[in-house]
């Protein structure tokens, strides 16, 4: 297994999907980055040679990713929760954020259902 940014990329794969398991990097910016270092996209990630494994990590330097990316993410998140914004909020109170509906379904962002006393069944 070949790593990239301190991720194990699977062998057994094509690079253009290996590629993805690596923190803001998608589909489209892992063929973007085949094609700037021309490297086949459906190659597998363990026929690779340390030459092209290191064209394609110089590719990814060029481009925020994991651990930088997330601390920004959260940088972010915490910053609106600071200056108490409508999205900061829903932050802090633990539910969805992006104008999703709370009355039905919002069980990611909410956790398990909790019982409300006293509420008769009809």
């Amino acid at each position: 297994m070949a790593r990239i940014k301190g991720v194990d990329i699977p062998n057994d794969k094509h690079i253009c999907i290996s590629l993805t398991y690596i923190y803001g990097i998608g589909r489209n910016l892992a063929k973007e980055i085949c094609e700037n270092t021309k490297i086949d996209p459906t190659t597998k990630a363990g026929d690779l040679s340390q030459e092209d494994l290191a064209k394609i990590r110089e590719e990814i330097n060029k481009h925020l990713t994991e651990g930088d990316l997330r601390r920004e993410v959260n940088m972010n998140i915490k910053t609106k929760m600071e200056i108490n914004s409508y999205q900061g909020t829903r932050h802090k109170k633990g539910l969805p954020v992006r104008g999703q509906r709370t009355s039905r379904n919002a069980r990611t962002r909410k956790g398990k259902g909790k019982t409300v006393a006293n509420k008769k069944k009809a």
